[in-house]
């Protein structure tokens, strides 16, 4: 399916950056976006990224190898800056000729943002607000992601709406992709009316017929509504918990009674503050996988934004691709 003229003409400045038919990035799920799928979005027109997570370098660098068989249309490679090999990974993308590298999970370093550069690899980073944004900028960065609260996995405390409002009116020098909630064609042409450059979708992708993830994890996504997606719960100030937000379950429950239980054994000094923290933090590693992989969706985490509420069926990328690129025509000619 072809886009008219319109949308080419308003989310130029995203296909241009991206080198995509459309300006639809893919956000970075981990162990959902892989290959396939990466692969997939990138041959429906849209851009893939791979999420490298917790992978090693020579893992990376055979996922990437894996994906470039499956396409020939460029994607990018999301790092998390915290990664104890980042420096090892960026030589892996710069190697292997990957075109762009999103920096996740905080503020990168202004090395590798100019390393990445110095290799003409065009890096992404997101923007909590329109200071770190401005921050990001002056430090290197080709683009910014702004992702609000309704997005899937780890997410801040601001909504897409918001941060929409507070950034894209004010930063103009580079692309603005925005994130978070945004499962239809109309909702895409909003923001790109605002300013934006593009939008990045994940969780409307994971039940594409090309997602290796386990039919019971599909299947939670097409019976859940937008209120089932559920941001984690922090139960005690002095020890802080990123938000994760995910569907409901057995295993959602049974953080809050992990985080209850270590308090009190802190609080009776049984275990040191450092290891109590940590066993908090820890409490979700191997979860995700868990319910992806392992089809475990009552004790593994099942990771999803609230636009989950409008994923219905299991279809091919194309096809999901096709719908969002005709309702956004149809509103535009409205």
């Amino acid at each position: 399916m072809t886009n008219n003229n319109a949308l080419n003409n308003i989310w130029q400045k995203g296909t241009a950056f991206l080198g995509s038919e459309y300006a639809i990035l893919g956000g970075a799920m981990s162990w959902v976006s892989e290959r396939n799928l990466v692969s997939a979005l990138s041959n429906a027109g849209g851009f893939g990224v791979l999420a490298c997570g917790a992978m090693p370098p020579t893992l990376l660098a055979e996922e990437i190898q894996a994906t470039k068989k499956l396409t020939n249309r460029p994607f990018g490679v999301n790092l998390i800056v915290m990664h104890p090999s980042m420096d090892e990974l960026l030589d892996v993308c710069i190697a292997n000729k990957v075109s762009h590298v999103v920096l996740a999970g905080g503020i990168p370093k202004t090395n590798h943002i100019e390393k990445l550069k110095s290799a003409n690899v065009k890096t992404l980073c997101f923007a909590p607000s329109a200071k770190v944004g401005q921050k990001l900028i002056k430090m290197g960065a080709d683009a910014l992601i702004i992702e609000g609260m309704e997005a899937g996995g780890h997410i801040g405390p601001v909504a897409s709406s918001v941060l929409a409002q507070e950034i894209l009116p004010y930063i103009k020098e580079v692309p603005i992709f925005v994130a978070g909630g945004i499962g239809r064609g109309e909702a895409i042409v909003n923001y790109l009316n605002m300013g934006a450059a593009g939008c990045q979708l994940g969780t409307m992708f994971v039940c594409a017929e090309e997602s290796i993830a386990h039919e019971n994890f599909k299947q939670a996504f097409i019976k859940s509504s937008s209120r089932d997606a559920v941001a984690s719960v922090q139960l005690d100030p002095e020890f802080p918990v990123i938000p994760v937000r995910a569907l409901a379950n057995k295993a959602t429950e049974s953080f809050r009674n992990f985080q209850l239980d270590i308090i009190s054994q802190y609080q009776r000094g049984e275990i040191e503050k450092k290891a109590a923290q940590l066993q908090i933090e820890h409490f979700w590693a191997g979860a995700l996988r868990k319910a992806v992989i392992d089809g475990d969706v009552e004790n593994g985490s099942i990771m999803a934004g609230q636009s989950v509420g409008m994923v219905n069926k299991i279809q091919p990328m194309q096809k999901i691709i096709d719908e969002l690129i005709a309702q956004a025509n149809n509103f535009l000619r409205t």
